[in-house]
Order: C-alpha cells, then structure tokens, then sequence
C-alpha cells in the first residue's frame, strides 16, 4: 500500500440508495439469502408437519432491519465504488457465510481477529465500511483525517445507546457497561463514553461482575482487587473511589433484557442503600435492541408448547444469537449450530458449546418419529441458511425438498 498524506479534505457523503443501484443490490442479495420455503413457513403460521416430522420455527427470527441495511450498504458500495479500493473495519455481521459473501464482492477486513484497525496505507481515493456494530471513536477519526470516503451502516439502536454514554459523560457520570469487554459493539460504545476528554466507564458481564460493583458502591474495598478484576474492562485513568460515585447503566444492545434489567436494579439499588432514595447519582435508559427483544419474546413463547429439540442458527460470536442458545438450555436439548452441515447425520451432531468455547459432537441426539424439532436464528442469519437447516431435518426421515414447497 502506499504512505497516506497525513490529513485530507472529508470526503461529501454519497447516497448510495438511488433506486437504480438498490435495484440490483436487492436482486443480488435475494440471490444470495433468499429461502422460499422459509417465507411460505412463515406466511403459513411457522408450522410444517409431514411423515411424523414437525419443525416450528419461532415467530420472530434471522436478519432484522438493522442487518438487512448493513448489507444493502456493503453491497451498494461494492457496486458505486467498483473502481476504488473498498474496505470493512471487521465483520460486517456476525455471520461467517455473510461475511465471505462480502469479501467475495472484493471488499477486504482490514481488522485482524482481536486486533486493531490496519490503517497503514489508507489513502483518500479508498472507502471505508463501518460495520452494523460502530467502530471506535479514534479509528473514524483517523480514517476522517486521512480522507478516505466512508460508508456507515452503523446500527441505529447502537447510536442510541452513544448519545446516552456521551450524556452521561457530559454531566459527570460514569457509564456502567452491561456487555461483553471484547465485543466490537461494546468497544465502540466504551469509546463514546469518555467524550471530549471527558466521563469514564467500567463493563460489566455478569451479575457476580455487578454484585462486586455494587458491593464497592456501598462499602468501599480494596481498591487494586478491584482494578485488577475488571482490568481490559474499564477506561483509562479509572479509579473506583471516584469513578462510581455517579453512575449511568448502559448496554451492549444484544444482551438478555431480563439481565440488563437486573444490572439496573442492582446498581440502582447499591447507589440508594449509599446516598439515600432521593439520589441523583443514577441513571438508565432502556437500550435494548427491538429485535433482539422480538426475537427472545417469540423464543420464550414457543418454549412454551411441547417440543422434541431446539436447534439455533446462527455464527458462534454472535451475541444475540448466543443468548437465543441460552434461553433454550434451561428448557430442552438445544443444540447451536453454525449451518446445516453440522448436522451429520441423525446420529451425530456438532454443535457449539458456549461454556467450553468450543465445538462438541454428541452422538444419539435426534429421537425418532413422531419429532417436532424448535428452530431459530440470530439477528445476523440469513434465510437460506435456516432453509438448509429445516431440508436437513426431513431428508434426515427421508423426507424430500419437494415435499416442503
């Protein structure tokens, strides 16, 4: 690549969705993702019965709005852009088979797994991709400084939850991140969260991460166990002695609601106990994502009728997707799985297991006829891949494709 200019004139914004060019990106897409049998699933109650085999498939599942437009970006750029160099700052999605049908449009990741942004060579002829998750507040900077052109498809619920973090960092507060620490989303949001030299944050996974936090609100401890603990975790400079005497409680915006809500709580209930009912030092917003939401209330509902199996679908690292996994745990055998090949056979079954991190074969996982097998999927999986999923399941009962449409 070659050496930048130091700094160049911000590019204007394009409009990339002009109706010739969304046109053809629908056409392309469709190509792509598209399942017919899972639309007329869909449109005919979400319940298919043939030859003692039943699948119920959730009524709130796959690509929501947010995604849907990622993509029609990424394509859209892929297309206006044919003769510059386009690049994406990660994944665009958490899903393995959108993001090779992304860089197989030429689009190239310049943020190695775990890594940060390879910014060196950029230049202001090249376009940049921010995914539907944000990016860093100082990696747009100095993309913005070099001039490159950038396309955002950042989703909306995520901006969302920036304002409020920037809010809280403008009045003083520090904002309580409930979140995974190494997610690009959580990441994103940490850095809105000390704007303009101001404000600080402190992520929290669990509820054993929040009781410690709330712990050290009412009583004070040991200030470098505590640092220690939430080291990677917390913005540079924080001190919980000062840092948690006013709080705001944000969100990764695919987390458990029913986990968000209890951060909340907790937290707010841990600032009250220390300063008294009437206290200003707390503050939240609700900041969950609406499809997130839809798609654990339509989990919830159908782990209430009777069923065999549960399979998720969806990428590994996919945070909405993991906690659909979760949800079914408690309740049946529940198997999360990246595609349909990972159903082997009906014998065997890979599948992923969030605890271990790790895939897991089991043996003897399908039970005979008659079966009535629960299926979902994340935010980020396409249609085609649950298609493949909800064939795989018949033909395993020698039940044809031709049989489902």
């Amino acid at each position: 690549m070659p050496t930048p200019a130091p700094s160049a004139a911000p590019k204007p914004r394009v409009n990339l969705r002009t109706p010739d060019v969304m046109t053809a990106v629908q056409a392309q897409v469709e190509t792509h993702y598209r399942s017919e049998i899972v639309e007329r699933l869909r449109a005919s109650g979400g319940v298919i019965s043939v030859g003692g085999v039943t699948v119920r498939l959730a009524k709130q599942f796959g690509f929501c709005y947010g995604v849907e437009r990622a993509i029609d970006l990424a394509y859209a750029a892929a297309k206006v852009f044919k003769d510059r160099r386009v690049f994406i700052l990660g994944e665009i999605i958490h899903n393995p088979e959108v993001n090779r049908q992304i860089a197989e449009l030429g689009i190239t990741n310049i943020i190695p797994p775990g890594g940060e942004a390879q910014l060196d060579g950029l230049t202001a002829e090249d376009v940049v991709i921010v995914p539907a998750f944000g990016s860093e507040v100082k990696t747009v900077a100095r993309i913005k400084e070099i001039g490159a052109q950038i396309v955002d498809t950042t989703c909306g619920d995520v901006m969302s939850v920036w304002k409020r973090v920037r809010q809280n960092a403008q009045d003083d507060m520090t904002s309580i991140i409930h979140g995974k620490a190494s997610h690009e989303e959580t990441k994103a949001t940490a850095s809105h969260a000390v704007h303009a030299g101001r404000g600080h944050y402190l992520i929290v996974l669990t509820l054993e991460d929040t009781d410690y936090v709330c712990d050290y609100i009412r009583r004070g401890g040991d200030r470098a166990a505590f640092l220690a603990r939430f080291a990677g975790a917390m913005s540079e400079g924080f001190d919980p002695d000062l840092h948690l005497r006013r709080v705001g409680v944000a969100n990764q915006t695919t987390m458990m609601r029913g986990e968000t809500e209890e951060v909340q709580r907790r937290v707010m209930a841990a600032v009250r106990d220390r300063d008294g009912e009437a206290s200003a030092n707390y503050r939240f917003f609700d900041t969950i994502c609406g499809a997130t939401q839809e798609r654990q209330d339509a989990l919830r509902d159908m782990l209430a009728t009777p069923m065999s199996l549960l399979l998720v679908i969806g990428g590994y690292n996919s945070s909405n997707t993991s906690h659909l996994a979760e949800m079914g745990e408690g309740k049946l055998p529940t198997f999360f799985i990246r595609n349909a090949a990972k159903i082997e056979s009906r014998d065997r079954i890979v599948h992923y297991d969030q605890h271990a991190k790790t895939e897991q074969t089991t043996e003897h996982w399908m039970p005979g006829a008659p079966l009535v097998v629960g299926i979902t999927a994340g935010a980020s999986c396409p249609n085609n891949l649950i298609e493949d999923v909800i064939v795989r399941v018949f033909e395993l009962h020698g039940i044809g494709r031709e049989r489902l449409v």
